[in-house]
């Protein structure tokens, strides 16, 4: 079997579609039989309870391990999708940054952690907050890629060059083996030509990194999460349940190829 894969779904603009790539990349990746952990790295804990989770009721969660107080094994729920364990979050996360300060080597926390449990996944896909802080540093430490979100919006080009900045800075710095995994457009609109354009200027400026599924603007997309399900569980026959499927099996060819 080929090694795990740990993929940072990441983007430092909010509101991009970041978690709902996290949830249904991550449960598409599933239901092609893969085994699959997916972390919630953000402090909303939006993931955690877009899988079905009551987040606030947990009483381990991500921030236990950040500090040392629990092991993944420990932490680690199943989710409402056969082959997909989560890492939750929730409101707790938010003081992990402060209580960090002085911890030697608290850049490598999650990648330490995840040494002990990689073999059991075929991959591993880490939700990070929207910003760049040291939960999103400790997740692209411990990744191999980093998957990018993109809202097909005028501004998304000028966060991109941001996130590319920081990504190789990571890559200088912490962890040289970091790489682009892909960009995947989300909330498309094909009836706007502004979408049309986004799309093809990063194409030209990244070109084989830039996956050829593209997400759809979807109402439906919208409101699995208030269900606690994954697109492809709450209207398997939606244009987002299959395009999410379709991207899952780029990620899987490029992985496995």
């Amino acid at each position: 079997m080929s090694k795990v894969r740990v993929i940072a779904v990441t983007n430092q603009k909010g509101g991009v579609g970041k978690t709902t790539t996290t949830i249904n990349l991550s449960a598409s990746l599933a239901t092609f039989g893969k085994k699959v952990l997916v972390i919630d790295a953000d402090q909303q804990g939006n993931t955690t309870s877009g899988l079905g989770l009551d987040k606030n009721s947990l009483e381990l969660t991500i921030y236990n391990m950040l500090l040392g107080e629990a092991s993944i094994p420990e932490i680690k729920q199943t989710t409402c999708v056969e082959g997909l364990e989560i890492l939750p979050a929730n409101i707790s996360l938010t003081g992990a940054e402060i209580e960090l300060i002085g911890k030697e080597n608290r850049e490598f926390i999650l990648r330490e952690e995840l040494v002990k449990i990689k073999d059991d996944y075929d991959f591993i896909v880490i939700d990070c907050p929207p910003s760049l802080n040291l939960i999103t540093i400790n997740a692209m430490t411990a990744a191999d890629t980093v998957l990018v979100p993109i809202q097909c919006e005028y501004f998304a080009l000028e966060g991109l060059e941001q996130l590319l900045h920081t990504i190789n800075l990571v890559k200088k710095r912490l962890n040289p083996y970091l790489e682009i995994e892909g960009i995947v457009f989300t909330m498309f609109d094909a009836r706007t030509n502004l979408s049309l354009q986004v799309v093809e200027e990063v194409k030209r400026s990244l070109g084989s990194n830039v996956y050829r599924s593209i997400i759809p603007r979807n109402v439906r997309l919208g409101e699995a999460p208030s269900h606690g399900l994954p697109i492809h569980m709450y209207d398997p026959k939606s244009k987002g349940a299959e395009s999410y499927s379709l991207l899952a099996e780029e990620v899987i060819e490029r992985e496995w190829s």
